[in-house]
């Protein structure tokens, strides 16, 4: 009866803790096929409303999709909530302790203005568009001479190798470790139960994640120790700030270069695979798309000429494009908070302690917010402008980042490359769905994207065929 009906100073939000120790777990763990809300979350907003409580992996959960309160607890971090993440996230990240990487105040502005100074809009306009479109196009064009690419994890590795060539000049083709392989290995095991013994899918995460961490220590150390050896990246910023900011102990730096890899390698890719499917799915779009990119091309007085900063800022629909990929992947479904005192909210209270899942798909996924929600459709980002990534205190740093590399990428894409479907009797979310079990996280629709693509470059090759498996 305890666990059924835990103590509280007020009335719990509705719901069910489900069985001892495992709660309602199981149910959430099952894969979805769908773009829409994962069953779970869908049947107990119609059962329950839009805060309800549950019990996952043993902890008391509510869960929010009610727009008013979401907001209230975006800007209630550090008063009424904190930062909390999953076991395995913590300790892979390093999330508690002295040297967390996601504290608040002067910590958080550092490492904001930090990442804005190699990544943020004045680098990539003065420096990193141009940079960006070449590594895109080495990209494409090796990809076009291989039998076929699995396009999330080619992407992940195009993403994380230009990435931490900015922030450690870090160089893929002559290092002796394979970052891109490191971090496949840690994310194969990060969403595993915490067990810390040899041969299982933690362990194995832990292992790689040591290994790319003592390559990064060892990097800092020797820029540290060699401070008039400069490379104008990220860590020759941080390395030369040690001594002037007392929170950057070599710990936090290597447990921030860490996670801005990770955020790089996983991020960026998700949205470029549901982005590359949802275009060949929608022939409508890839029109207009084309057409866009196209008139860049024509605009021009040389065609072969690097992408501006003035094409980039014209590319509307290719940012509406992005927009409507990002809502339909919502790279972060669900963010995590932890209660630090009791919170009344709407005729409830949520007990200090509990933990909070804010579950902004089910708000980007909200027919009364968004017509037809389900449907890919860019356009109607014409009419309204919504808030695709970050929140509250946190507006993601990397934003336009993410937009530009992934503008840019689709710019090579669609004027020098061509793809269709390999299997024509099946639609492309069927043939991508199909053999997809195996690719899933948390949120269903991380595809297994695979292609086979030729350059319509003379450089290169000239068919196109795209083979979706």
């Amino acid at each position: 009866m305890k666990w059924r009906n835990p103590k509280c100073n007020g009335v719990l939000p509705p719901g069910s803790m489900g069985l001892p120790l495992i709660g309602e777990t199981l149910s959430l763990i099952i894969p979805s096929y769908s773009l829409d809300l994962h069953p779970f979350i869908k049947k107990r907003l119609e059962r329950y409303g839009p805060i309800f409580r549950t019990s996952l992996a043993g902890r008391p959960v509510v869960i929010s999709a009610d727009l008013e309160f979401n907001n209230f607890l975006f800007q209630q971090e550090g008063r009424s909530v904190k930062l909390w993440y999953l076991d395995t996230f913590s300790k892979i990240f390093v999330l508690e302790g002295e040297s967390k990487i996601n504290a608040v105040g002067i910590v958080h502005k550092y490492v904001r203005r930090a990442f804005l100074n190699h990544f943020g809009a004045e680098r990539l306009k003065e420096k990193l568009l141009p940079e960006i479109q070449e590594f895109v196009n080495k990209c494409l064009c090796s990809w076009s001479i291989q039998e076929s690419v699995e396009v999330k994890h080619v992407g992940s590795v195009m993403v994380l190798n230009f990435s931490a060539k900015q922030m450690i000049s870090y160089n893929a083709e002559k290092a002796t470790d394979d970052l891109s392989e490191k971090y496949t290995k840690i994310i194969d095991g990060l969403m595993s139960f915490p067990l810390n013994i040899p041969g299982t899918a933690y362990y194995n995460c832990t292992k790689h994640q040591k290994k790319v961490e003592t390559m990064l220590r060892d990097m800092l150390k020797e820029r540290h120790d060699s401070p008039e050896t400069q490379h104008g990246d990220f860590l020759d910023q941080i390395a030369n700030d040690m001594d002037k900011e007392k929170f950057l102990s070599e710990d936090f730096i290597v447990h921030l270069l860490f996670g801005g890899l990770f955020a790089a390698f996983e991020s960026i890719s998700a949205v470029l695979a549901l982005a590359f499917s949802l275009l060949a799915e929608y022939p409508s779009v890839l029109q207009e798309f084309t057409a866009e990119h196209e008139a860049i091309l024509k605009n021009r007085e040389d065609p072969n000429t690097s992408l501006t900063w003035d094409e980039y800022k014209s590319m509307t629909f290719t940012l509406q494009v992005i927009n409507e990929a990002l809502r339909l992947g919502n790279v972060a479904p669900g963010l995590l908070r932890r209660a630090l005192r009791d919170i009344p909210v709407k005729g409830f209270t949520i007990p200090e302690g509990w933990t909070i899942m804010v579950v902004t798909s089910a708000l980007q996924l909200n027919p009364n917010t968004f017509e037809d929600p389900i449907k890919f459709n860019p356009w109607r980002w014409k009419v309204r402008v919504y808030d695709n990534i970050g929140g509250g205190m946190r507006q993601c740093a990397g934003a336009e980042y993410s937009r530009v590399f992934l503008s840019t990428f689709f710019h090579v894409l669609v004027t020098k490359y061509r793809y269709v479907s390999y299997s024509p009797s099946l639609s492309l979310s069927q043939a991508c769905i199909h053999l997809n079990c195996t690719m899933l996280k948390p949120k269903l629709f991380v595809r297994k994207l695979i292609c086979h693509i030729f350059s319509i470059n003379a450089n290169c090759y000239t068919d196109q065929v795209v083979q979706y498996l």
